[in-house]
């Protein structure tokens, strides 16, 4: 009829049980005629200190392995002295974009040995995150932009299953295997925490293992 209007613990329900990230909650309730439930204050705000502070402490003791702090748009956040060795020559540094840096699919398949396949892992993610986030135009822009390549979007895996599928990057003559995990703030109310990651890799073999225990810590020499 046109008459019902929801409460508002009726539309916290609702984006609780569609599993809405905090920003697309807000927006339900905005939508209602409602103010915002969850704050949207940013990594520089007096009160973030602290959480500020344990992101940088997490990246910085995962050294000498890299280590990057990304939002959820793929921006970079922060890295540490490894990751900026390693992935500053190829632009990647504070502030990039890596879904933008994906409109130009022949710098990763330079970067990466086996792109194809690191590109269909990378394809699938962004179709999840932009699924659980209920839509997310960058998100799906540069999925679509993956879709388009058939190696990536045609990829199936040869030989037998493994426990995990590492990025092997290109450094000259160097090959730099190197799987991650990544880490969330699992009680976030504050919108742009709620979907901060941070990235630790890992090497994948001895050699990578020595290479990164060779790397200056600081990350102001060129490996």
């Amino acid at each position: 009829t046109g008459r019902a209007r929801p409460s508002r613990g009726m539309v916290l329900r609702l984006a609780e049980v569609l599993g809405l990230p905090r920003a697309e909650a807000n927006g339900m309730l905005g939508a209602a005629g409602f103010s915002a439930q969850f704050p949207v204050l940013g990594l520089d705000a007096a009160g973030m200190a602290e959480v500020r502070r344990a992101m940088d402490w997490t990246i910085q003791r995962h050294a000498p392995y890299p280590a990057v702090i990304m939002d959820r748009l793929w921006r970079i956040v922060a890295l540490n002295g490894p990751a900026k060795q390693i992935f500053g020559p190829a632009g990647f540094q504070e502030g990039a974009s890596l879904l933008e840096a994906l409109a130009d699919l022949s710098l990763f398949a330079a970067l990466i040995e086996n792109w194809p396949e690191v590109g269909h892992h990378t394809l699938l993610r962004l179709r999840a995150e932009s699924a659980r986030a209920g839509g997310v135009v960058d998100l799906d822009r540069a999925a679509a932009v993956l879709a388009g390549d058939p190696q990536i979007a045609g990829f199936q895996p040869k030989g037998p299953p493994r426990a995990v599928v590492p990025t092997i990057y290109r450094m000259g003559d160097r090959r730099l295997p190197l799987f991650s995990t990544y880490a969330q703030f699992g009680s976030a109310d504050e919108v742009a925490l709620a979907d901060m990651k941070i990235e630790l890799m890992f090497p994948a073999d001895a050699a990578a293992e020595a290479f990164l225990r060779s790397l200056d810590p600081g990350g102001d020499q060129n490996p």
